[in-house]
């Protein structure tokens, strides 16, 4: 189990480095717009990402 986990944070890490390194204008821009949401705009769309996740986990296990 603990190689899964690591494995999947492997995966993350490589996910999350891989629009900085493509297109850092792009993500800098987004960060710009991300910082101008309401606090309950981004709950929403950190709700919205685990929600998509965990269909994804159950469908895919």
């Amino acid at each position: 189990m603990t190689d899964n986990l690591l494995l999947a944070l492997a995966l993350m890490l490589v996910l999350e480095g891989l629009m900085p390194f493509v297109a850092p204008s792009a993500w800098r821009e987004t960060f710009r717009r991300l910082i101008l949401l309401s606090d309950g705009q981004i709950r929403f769309v950190g709700l919205t990402a685990m929600l998509i996740g965990l269909v994804l986990l159950i469908a895919f296990k």
